[in-house]
């Protein structure tokens, strides 16, 4: 692509690389420009912007996704801290299905990623007080909300921590296997 957007192992999963200017006063960037991203090949319509704080290094937040009619388009960064962000194939009839990508997003970096629909979605802080922020192309559904195990054995995610370290949510402690989950997505070729 270019050295704004780069596709990752699994092409659909994009990582972005915003251009940052430096002098002495700081630094000035264009996080988000619908342009750049649509020469990219990604047209979205954001709707809502979310920030989460993970204080603890070693917190997990997913696997996550929303089922249609709200399942979500994603664009990924870290503010402060850093990540490593996960996206899995969950499209039935994918050449990937079940496997994932990943990307070390942090405030240093300035890296995005883009993950659209089809793909569950999760990440991990690597060091305390790490600050997210993610925009999304459909509305929170409650109704919708759903994620696979974070620690499924058949993804063997390497969440680059020990395991014995983690946190998670008690919703997130309860997703099920990929295995186990009735996919809403189906793959379909371009």
């Amino acid at each position: 692509m270019t050295e704004f957007a780069r596709p990752l192992a699994i092409p659909e999963i994009i990582l972005i690389t915003p251009k940052k200017f430096i002098d002495e006063r700081g630094f000035f960037s264009e996080t988000y420009n619908r342009n750049s991203l649509a020469d990219a090949g990604i047209n979205a319509e954001f709707v809502q912007d979310n920030h989460s704080l993970s204080i603890p290094k070693a917190v997990i937040r997913g696997l996550h996704y929303q089922k249609p009619p709200f399942a979500q388009d994603k664009l990924v960064r870290v503010i402060r801290g850093s990540i490593i962000d996960v996206a899995v194939d969950i499209r039935k009839n994918s050449p990937t299905f079940g496997q994932h990508v990943s990307a070390i997003l942090s405030a240093e970096n300035w890296q995005q990623l883009w993950v659209p629909k089809g793909f569950a979605h999760g990440f991990c802080t690597l060091e305390p007080n790490t600050e997210v922020a993610y925009k999304v192309t459909s509305f929170y559904s409650a109704d919708c909300d759903t994620g696979i195990a974070w620690n499924d054995p058949d993804l063997a995610i390497d969440w680059q921590i020990d395991e014995s370290e983690v946190l998670v949510s008690e919703k997130d402690a309860r997703l099920a296997r990929l295995i186990d989950s009735p996919s809403s997505f189906t793959y379909e070729q371009l």
